[in-house]
């Protein structure tokens, strides 16, 4: 090798160097601003909870898994027989609903008690139009092509419809029992629980971190925090909310060091739970564990 060789070498070894350096220290920073406070996002959240003393703010969104042991070998079951074949009446059958339009009813009302939504078309028109997602209705599935006439619904249907962005041209009940029956891996499997309206809102939302006061558990909606030399131009909302004596347990469980997904399991008073997962550091995860430390359940061993 010339000298001139071992030269660009050198220089090339430094500049990997310099990067990696750079790469490094960076995620040292965001790494000591997260561990530092949340004091940011407590700030925001405070002053939409009067009267309650806000103990965790989440820094990170939460997500309801794709995967549940027990969904995923009843999924391998039904497999062969099902996957062709999204027959609504066959859902209504496997998720034991007798009558649909009694079960769209009776989803609304956890939904309309637990997020305090009113369920009114200007209410959940505002709400839907504070959020990034687009407003396409969902698409028909290949074998049941659309009949492009929308199906009539009452207003607080419609209103439910729009807050969800569900087609307007296929029944509630079907697109209700679609997202059950997809989902059942992760909770109790029916929609008209308290487990049931969170879904329809994880399901929905994107980007949710949790909530804990003295009194309740709140689903937000909050978006990323800013870099240090941005302003914070969050404007959180609450989407979902329920009152602390409602939980029965909440069983946790985390993986390896650093960044890793700590999954809680939360059970509700009337018999429905949903497994929750929520990538987040070590400080935050102890923060939400402190949070809810007085309510029954396992816990991660520190």
């Amino acid at each position: 090798m010339t000298a001139g060789e071992r030269g660009r070498l050198g220089r090339f070894t430094d500049a990997v160097l310099g990067g990696a350096r750079v790469a490094r220290d960076k995620a040292r920073e965001l790494r000591d601003e997260f561990r530092t406070s949340d004091e940011p996002e407590r700030a925001l959240v405070a002053p939409l909870l009067p009267g309650q003393q806000l103990r965790y703010v989440g820094l990170a969104p939460v997500r309801a898994p794709d995967t549940h042991k027990a969904g995923r070998q009843l999924a391998e079951v039904m497999a062969d027989q099902f996957v062709d074949q999204l027959d609504p009446k066959l859902l209504f059958g496997l998720l034991n609903i007798v009558n649909p339009v009694v079960w769209v009813d009776a989803v609304l009302t956890p939904v309309r008690l637990a997020a305090g939504v009113l369920l009114l078309p200007g209410r959940a028109a505002a709400v839907a139009a504070g959020l990034p997602e687009t407003a396409e209705p969902q698409p028909d599935p290949p074998h049941q092509p659309a009949e492009r006439v929308p199906i009539p619904l009452t207003e607080e249907q419609e209103a439910f419809r729009a807050l969800f962005r569900l087609s307007l041209y296929r029944p509630l009940a079907n697109q209700l029992a679609e997202i059950a029956y997809r989902r059942r891996y992760v909770f109790s499997g029916d929609l008209a629980t308290l487990a049931g309206s969170l879904l329809l809102f994880l399901e929905r939302y994107t980007g949710t971190p949790l909530a804990v006061t003295d009194t309740h558990l709140h689903l937000l909606r909050m978006g990323v925090r800013p870099d240090p030399d941005r302003p914070d131009r969050r404007q959180p909302r609450v989407l979902w909310s329920v009152p602390r004596s409602r939980v029965a347990r909440v069983d946790s469980e985390r993986g390896a060091s650093g960044l890793v997904q700590l999954a809680s399991t939360v059970f509700f008073d009337d018999g429905s739970w949903i497994r929750l997962t929520q990538p987040a550091l070590r400080d935050d995860q102890s923060r939400f564990l402190t949070a809810i430390q007085d309510l029954p359940g396992n816990r991660p061993t520190p």
